[in-house]
């Protein structure tokens, strides 16, 4: 194994990694530009994708569909930092958690649905993301395809990913996992 802070890339040559901290240190600092867009992942800094049309659509409804039906005791975040440990951060679409809880202060266990909406960063979103949301225990973890206006439904989460995965169609509904259930089709998405 590597030695702390060190991270090994592809080829094979050495990485510092950085913490949550001093990635918020730097950023405070000025020598990390927060509208830049990055996430921490074990350590590494990795840049985000620019957000397309229908992403920012199926995004917008999305949120505004949650904040009309989502009970008062849960909070729906919109790209928020979720820390998953102390040299991981990503930064999902949209966060459902506890409404006693900051943002903030959520850990992957806490959240008790993480929504990802992709178009050009589905391999990314469907492999080593997914991979890291189930390792920190993210319960359930959506995908939704808004190419291929499909779904793609993660649960049971393990060291190496998501034992249980469930598509469901352009025609398909979303039943939210909560109570009152929610239930939203997905073509009203767009």
């Amino acid at each position: 194994m590597n030695a702390p802070g060190v991270t090994r890339a592809a080829e094979g040559w050495d990485r510092r990694a950085f913490t949550v901290a001093e990635v918020l240190t730097m950023q405070d600092a000025g020598i990390l530009d927060e509208e830049a867009g990055f996430e921490l992942w074990e350590g590494e800094l990795v840049p985000m994708n620019a957000k397309h049309n229908r992403h920012e659509i199926w995004k917008s409804r999305l949120n505004r569909f949650l904040q009309r039906g989502l009970p008062d005791d849960l909070n729906a975040a919109v790209e928020p930092s979720l820390y998953l440990s102390d040299v991981t951060f990503l930064e999902p679409d949209i966060l459902i958690h506890a409404g006693a809880l900051l943002p903030e202060d959520v850990r992957g266990p806490d959240a008790l649905l993480v929504i990802e909406i992709s178009g050009s960063t589905l391999a990314k979103d469907l492999g080593p993301k997914a991979r890291l949301y189930a390792r920190h225990g993210v319960r359930r973890y959506w995908v939704l395809d808004a190419d291929a206006r499909r779904a793609l439904i993660h649960t049971e989460p393990g060291p190496d990913g998501f034992e249980r995965i469930e598509e469901i169609g352009r025609e398909g509904v979303l039943v939210l996992p909560f109570e009152p259930a929610l239930t939203l089709r997905l073509e009203d998405l767009g």
